[in-house]
């Protein structure tokens, strides 16, 4: 009697076990294919960012590549204004007169006419912000290329792409040069730094923001200021494109910010030298 007590105590025993062994295979089972799911949405949502990257870059590479053929064109016309060919003698007159105001350290760095042109043009650009204005904004000229970059608490709150409205003054002045010439086209980039979007915002990602941000911008200069449309274009770069490092509140500070570049030509350049003299 008292074995088969104990024979139906182990078996019991054997069977509680397996019991207990199969819930917690079953608990794990669950884990993993919930770890499967999760995975595979991980992988799908980096093939979007991937493909959208990509779609961006394209967009931003050509216009890049639009920049590169506008600077070769113009280096053709400035070996003309070399010559002295294709320069106003008030074009001359304006030049010197603007010249004699640069910064001597900033003009003994020109070599060329180019050079020199433009350095009045990034002057004469300046000058037009109330120099109050101008914390924050950094404008560079390149073979006639402007490319305004502006910092974003100039701009936006933190994590937004609401337009501040003390940004009006701003682009105010640069839609009056874009509308001073029909033929310029203006490209508008948002960039970002590399910290993590606040769980649960409205905003998906630095892409998100970034992208929205320069819509921002572009609807302000086409709505308020009635700049055409199709001299507008938005890009968003996300945090890829940093001029600082992420590491310091200093570096991603100038990480976020806003660039404008505007493409004119040579001829309007020549004649804002003299508009401005």
């Amino acid at each position: 009697m008292k074995k088969q007590i104990m024979l139906g105590a182990i078996a019991s025993a054997i069977v509680l076990s397996s019991c207990v062994s199969k819930k917690k295979f079953t608990e794990v089972q669950s884990e993993l294919d919930q770890t499967k799911s999760e995975l595979v949405k991980t992988r799908v949502e980096k093939e979007e960012c991937q493909e959208k990257y990509a779609q961006i870059e394209e967009k931003v590479d050509s216009y890049y590549s639009k920049i590169s053929s506008l600077q070769e064109e113009n280096d053709k016309k400035l070996e003309m204004v070399e010559n002295m060919t294709a320069v106003s003698e008030n074009s001359k007159k304006a030049m010197r007169e603007t010249l004699k105001k640069v910064d001597p350290k900033k003009l003994a760095e020109a070599k060329t006419l180019s050079d020199s042109i433009d350095l009045a043009v990034s002057y004469n650009l300046t000058k037009s912000f109330n120099e109050n204005d101008t914390d924050g904004i950094d404008i560079s000229v390149d073979k006639t290329i402007v490319q305004i970059t502006v910092s974003d608490k100039l701009l936006f709150k933190s994590g937004s792409s609401w337009v501040h409205p003390k940004a009006n003054t701003l682009l105010e002045k640069i839609a009056k040069v874009v509308n001073s010439e029909p033929a310029m086209e203006v490209l508008v980039e948002g960039h970002t730094d590399n910290r993590t979007i606040v769980e649960d915002s409205y905003l998906e990602d630095n892409w998100d923001l970034s992208v929205r941000r320069a819509t921002s911008i572009v609807r302000i200069l086409q709505n308020k200021y009635d700049v055409d449309g199709k001299q507008l274009i938005a890009a968003g770069r996300s945090s890829f494109s940093p001029i600082a490092d992420n590491a310091s509140a200093n570096g991603r500070e100038k990480n976020r910010r806003t660039k404008i570049i505007i493409l004119p030509n040579l001829d309007k350049f020549l004649a804002m030298l003299e508009e401005t003299s």
